[in-house]
């Protein structure tokens, strides 16, 4: 079975890559792409909360999609158990399409791996293209449960790529 690359093979931000046509596949640029694994980015009762507290990037870099649903599940998780009423946001869009160029090992890889030659790659997911000081995601509580919501910001950050911040704003 073939396994998937570690995040770091795809953290540093490249030039994009995200052509794709949704109403016609034919003007597809980038032919085969992957949908994106993260398909809900607003969870929750909407309605006035207290406070809003953000988790916001310390640095630019690549998130690719599964990072992104595995930290919204975290928040999600650990919010329900505690918290009655929230609102979760997920605020990049995995537009970037990444593309992997398989290199193979073992006996008699040699026969048939072309090693550099056309060496542009396949599509093999996606990627959100954070920029440093960029919001991530946002919990909406009421002021009781801010607490909650920094907690459950924090185990999200250990789950993307790059160093994280937590900040608190009261309405």
């Amino acid at each position: 079975m073939a396994k998937l690359r570690p995040g770091r093979c795809y953290r540093k931000l490249e030039r994009p890559y995200t052509r794709i046509s949704r109403k016609n596949p034919s003007k597809d640029y980038v032919k085969g792409a992957p949908p994106s694994r993260i398909t809900q980015f607003e969870m929750g009762t909407r309605r006035k909360y207290d406070a809003i507290v953000y988790l916001i990037s310390k640095d630019s870099c690549q998130v690719r999609h599964n990072a992104l649903e595995a930290a919204r599940v975290s928040i999600v998780k650990h919010m329900e158990k505690r918290v009655k009423e929230f609102f979760i946001r997920i605020r990049p869009y995995p537009h970037h399409v990444l593309r992997e160029n398989p290199l193979a090992t073992g006996a008699g890889a040699d026969r048939y791996q072309k090693g550099m030659r056309l060496a542009f790659g396949k599509p093999i997911g996606r990627a959100a293209q954070v920029d440093r000081g960029q919001v991530i995601a946002e919990v909406h509580v009421d002021k009781e449960f801010v607490k909650v919501a920094k907690e459950a910001l924090k185990k999200a950050a250990y789950k993307l790529p790059m160093s994280c911040r937590i900040e608190v704003k009261q309405i």
